[in-house]
C-alpha cells in the first residue's frame, strides 16, 4: 500500500517511520527494508529517509537498514541529556550518539539527521552542548523545534522559546559544521 501511494501521488521524497519494535528480533529493520524495496519499485526517483529508533543498540540490523540504501537516516536525538530519562524512559542517549556515528561507519555516503524538542527547561548551554555533541558524531542535519504536549498524560510545556534563540542556534550548528539545520518554532 506504501509503494502504490508513492506512486499515485508522484512523492519526490518520502519518511518512513515506525514505532519502536523491540519485540522483534531485528528490531524492525527488515520492515524498512521492504519499504524501501517497494517504494524504489514503483518510484526509483523517490528519496527514501528513514525516521528510526535506537534499535536498543542492535547495530547488526542498523547494518540491515543501511545496506537498503536509504537517502537519509533519521534518528531523533529529542532532548538534553539531563531531562533525558523524563522525556525518553527506555531511551539512551549515548546510544543515540552512537546510533549516528555508526551509520557514519557503515554507510559513510548516506545522510545522518537528528531532531530535538525544547520547551522543557532546558538551557541555551544545554541545546548548544547536544548540538556539538551530534555534530561531532559527524551528524549532517539538524531539527530544532518546540516541544507541545500532545496531551495531558505527556510532560508539559516549561518553556515558550523566541524565535530569535531558534535563529541562534540554527547559526551555531552552520557554524560548526551542519550541512543544513532547520530550527523554528514550528519545525
Amino acid at each position: 500500500q506504501l509503494a502504490e501511494a508513492v506512486r499515485r501521488l508522484q512523492l519526490n521524497h518520502v519518511v518512513i517511520t515506525s514505532v519502536n519494535r523491540d519485540d522483534l528480533p531485528d528490531e524492525g529493520a527488515s520492515q524498512f527494508v521492504r519499504c524501501i524495496e517497494e517504494v524504489r519499485k514503483v518510484s526509483p526517483q523517490t528519496t527514501i529517509e528513514l525516521l528510526i529508533p535506537d534499535l536498543c543498540g542492535n547495530w547488526a540490523a542498523l547494518e540491515m537498514i543501511l545496506a537498503a540504501q536509504p537517502d537519509v537516516l533519521n534518528h531523533n536525538t529529542e532532548t538534553v541529556p539531563r531531562l533525558y530519562k523524563r522525556v525518553r524512559p527506555q531511551g539512551n542517549y549515548q546510544r543515540s550518539l552512537e546510533l549516528l556515528q555508526q551509520a557514519r561507519t557503515l554507510a559513510p555516503w548516506v545522510y545522518t539527521k537528528s531532531g530535538i524538542m525544547v520547551g522543557l527547561s532546558e538551557t541555551d548551554q544545554e541545546v548548544r552542548a547536544v548540538i556539538q555533541e551530534l555534530r561531532d558524531a559527524d551528524c549532517d542535519i539538524l531539527t530544532i523545534g518546540q516541544y507541545l504536549q500532545p496531551s495531558q498524560k505527556h510532560l508539559g510545556v516549561q518553556d515558550f522559546i523566541p524565535p530569535e534563540q531558534f535563529q541562534a542556534w540554527r547559526e551555531f550548528g552552520e557554524s560548526i559544521g551542519f550541512l543544513q539545520v532547520v530550527s523554528s518554532p514550528l519545525t
